[in-house]
């Protein structure tokens, strides 16, 4: 990763390998940062074993894993790399691995080049998860020096699996944005891509090339990598990249692939912000044609398309237009334990989006807890949770799989709650609440209908009969 580029900068804590249920990543991911700062705690809900012998058994079944991968069944070698790819994905593995790396890189490479379709692909992804569990050093760039002329290889060859290819060319982008260290090379590696996706463009005569569903989303996946590329390029490649591509990117919005027309869209607005971060006067020569082509984007009414893509895209392309003709960024939030981050520019969602299409639901345990993930977002160092702070926080399983069967729409648009009288805990504006119930209601002939309770300050009690009770534990 050339721009900010941290050689020492490692995937995360580095110390015990810390266990990670991926059904509850959503609610218990704070767990692995506690643990941190008090490794006595225990390692499941039931205490049944110890941290120490949870650590053993883990690595037991990950050394399995890596054995597995020169098996001479390729679906015992897919299985063995589908196991890596969850565990990478979920947790925190910098020394277990750094001490394996050799091994891990020589069994992604022989499946690359033996394997087929579904294995290739597993090991494509296997290599962007080894890349940002080892962070941006000499470790993962090591990694990609080995595995980069694989990856250009099949890339290129138009008689390998369509699978492996769509999967290669989105790993060799993330890999090269977090390992890559010369701009050069970076620069290389777009020209690839471009080979690709311009190849969807559409002719002089406004007909768009005739290509199958599957070699169209290698080429969305190799457009989607070009622009996640863009983030780390020098503002004079910018520059040339505007001058040769912004001309052309817009001749991809004819495309039949809704998906190739939503990442085509994508990356004229992360050009333009790239511009105006340049110059603030940047101006573009197609630009009436552009915004005419993105606004019937925004309100297509193609009935020859299907009303889910057309939905996608209008949503999309709303966005796309105010970004281009404005500048402006619809911003998101996203929350992960007791922090936040903003996504506030194109070029934040792609980095983001292009993280959390490998690490899926473990996306926020990275944030907290993967220290070049923070630090690419400039998150700051992980953040220590105490357990008392953890335990506070948590809020039992049982109780969690209550609250949608609990819950109901109404007329009125309120969400409400079929209450019985007693104690009820729900999530409300971003907190488990607790509530006592000390009255009983009926409405329009259903049981207690209840909706969000505003306690009075004297009494703590609402006019529903409800009492707030979370202050008096």
């Amino acid at each position: 990763m050339p721009r900010a580029k941290k050689k020492h900068s490692r995937g995360g804590q580095h110390g015990n390998v810390q266990p990670f249920s991926d059904e509850d990543a959503s609610i218990e991911t704070l767990s692995h940062c506690s643990s941190f700062s008090d490794t006595a705690s225990v390692a499941d809900d039931g205490g049944e074993a110890s941290e120490d012998t949870a650590q053993e058994d883990f690595q037991y079944k990950l050394k399995g894993f890596i054995d597995s991968t020169v098996d001479k069944s390729a679906k015992t070698r897919q299985g063995a790399l589908d196991g890596l790819k969850t565990a990478m994905a979920t947790r925190i593995l910098y020394e277990f691995i750094s001490e394996r790396r050799m091994t891990i890189t020589d069994s992604i490479e022989r499946c690359l080049k033996k394997g087929k379709g579904e294995e290739q692909r597993a090991a494509a992804s296997l290599a962007c998860l080894l890349c940002i569990q080892l962070g941006s050093g000499i470790e993962s760039e090591e990694v990609l020096k080995t595995l980069k002329p694989v990856f250009k290889n099949i890339l290129a060859d138009g008689s390998a699996s369509i699978q492996a290819r769509q999967a290669v060319a989105t790993s060799l982008g993330l890999c090269t944005l977090v390992a890559e260290d010369d701009i050069l090379d970076v620069h290389a590696t777009m020209e690839c891509f471009e080979n690709l996706f311009t190849r969807s463009c559409a002719r002089g005569d406004g007909t768009c090339p005739s290509v199958s569903p599957q070699t169209s989303q290698l080429y969305t996946n190799a457009l989607l990598s070009w622009a996640l590329l863009l983030t780390i390029c020098t503002a004079s490649q910018i520059k040339d990249i505007l001058r040769k591509y912004l001309p052309k990117l817009p001749r991809l919005l004819e495309s039949e692939d809704v998906n190739m027309r939503i990442a085509a869209g994508e990356t004229i607005a992360l050009l333009f912000e790239l511009a105006r971060d340049m110059d603030t006067d940047f101006e573009f020569d197609g630009w009436d044609e552009l915004c005419d082509k993105l606004n019937a984007l925004a309100t297509d009414c193609n009935k020859h398309r299907a009303k889910t893509d057309k939905r996608k895209q209008r949503s999309v392309f709303r966005d796309v237009l105010k970004g281009v003709e404005e500048g402006d960024f619809q911003s998101e939030t996203i929350r992960f334990g007791t922090e936040r981050m903003t996504i506030d520019s194109w070029v934040r969602k792609r980095t983001y989006d292009a993280f959390r299409e490998f690490v899926g639901s473990g996306m926020n345990y990275h944030l907290q807890a993967n220290e070049f993930i923070r630090d690419v977002f400039e998150l700051g160092p992980p953040m220590l949770v105490d357990s008392a702070t953890m335990k506070a926080m948590k809020i039992p399983r049982f109780e969690r799989h209550q609250f949608p069967s609990l819950r109901m729409k109404t007329s009125e648009g309120f969400e409400r709650e079929q209450l019985k009288t007693g104690k009820l805990t729900f999530y409300q504006r971003g907190q488990y609440k607790s509530y006592e119930i000390i009255r009983q209601t009926s409405v329009r002939g259903r049981f207690c209908p209840y909706s969000y309770p505003q306690p009075r300050n004297d009494a703590n009690i609402n006019r529903k009969g409800v009492r707030h009770i979370d202050a008096l534990e």
